[in-house]
């Protein structure tokens, strides 16, 4: 037998222990409700943005060219689109040196055509309309207007826009990048002096940039373009992009 002594001691013990335990989640409680309402310590910031601009010269261009024609059948039609569509990519690959991985179809379609007869609503089968469409992409960029002149003189009859871009863009968006921070920096250094305070540390960094693409709307169907006619393609300038890049830093305000 355990003596009564003994068990009064150790009873006394864990309610004491119990006794201190709730005191405890009491207090942490108490401590809670009083700051049930008040908003966390927030370190004052303030947000400067910068502007930054690039320009640089394109070095690629893509241009849309292709064929469409109607005839009785889709046999017909198909045979001359083929024969239109390898001529002129034969024509980029030997005279141009443009190789097969920058030559890509996107599009190819046939479809029936029909007349419709006003007066009765009824239509008849005209024939078959077979359309193909190819983006070239051209790296020398003294080629555009000759490979136009042999689109026309072949007799492609499509022409899309002409896209200019940069290939190394990420070059031109550092650049743009760095003066954009740049920027931020001066404007965040003079707004800090005249509000009087001081700036700490940067809590936060974010960009926004466009991506140059510059096209020239050629505006015409290469149909219409006597065959070999050398002049019938005017000159095509690339001119330049101009990338420019938003940076958005967020400084935090030291209390002087």
């Amino acid at each position: 037998m355990i003596p009564n002594k003994i068990v009064t001691i150790f009873v006394s013990i864990i309610l004491s222990v119990g006794a201190i335990y709730l005191g405890i989640l009491s207090w942490n409680a108490v401590e809670e409700h009083n700051y049930i309402g008040i908003s966390p310590k927030e370190n004052h910031s303030v947000y400067i943005t910068g502007k930054g601009k690039a320009t640089g010269t394109p070095d690629v261009a893509k241009i849309q060219l292709g064929y469409s024609v109607e005839k009785k059948t889709v046999g017909e039609a198909q045979k001359e689109n083929t024969e239109k569509m390898n001529a002129i990519t034969n024509k980029l690959k030997k005279d141009f040196k443009i190789d097969s991985k920058n030559i890509k179809t996107i599009n190819y379609s046939i479809s029936p055509q029909y007349d419709y007869a006003p007066t009765t609503g009824n239509q008849t089968l005209r024939g078959y309309s077979v359309s193909q469409d190819l983006v070239i992409i051209v790296k020398e960029m003294n080629k555009i207007s000759q490979i136009l002149d042999v689109a026309g003189a072949i007799g492609i009859n499509q022409v899309g826009n002409l896209l200019f871009e940069i290939d190394d863009l990420e070059k031109l968006t550092q650049e743009a990048r760095i003066k954009a921070l740049e920027q931020a920096k001066i404007k965040a250094e003079s707004l800090s002096r005249i509000a009087g305070v001081k700036l700490g540390k940067i809590i936060s960094f974010s960009e926004t940039s466009n991506e140059p693409v510059s096209y020239e709307d050629l505006g015409m169907r290469l149909e219409k373009i006597a065959p070999l006619d050398a002049n019938a393609v005017s000159s095509v300038e690339a001119g330049s992009n101009e990338i420019t890049v938003f940076a958005t830093i967020q400084y935090e305000i030291i209390n002087n």
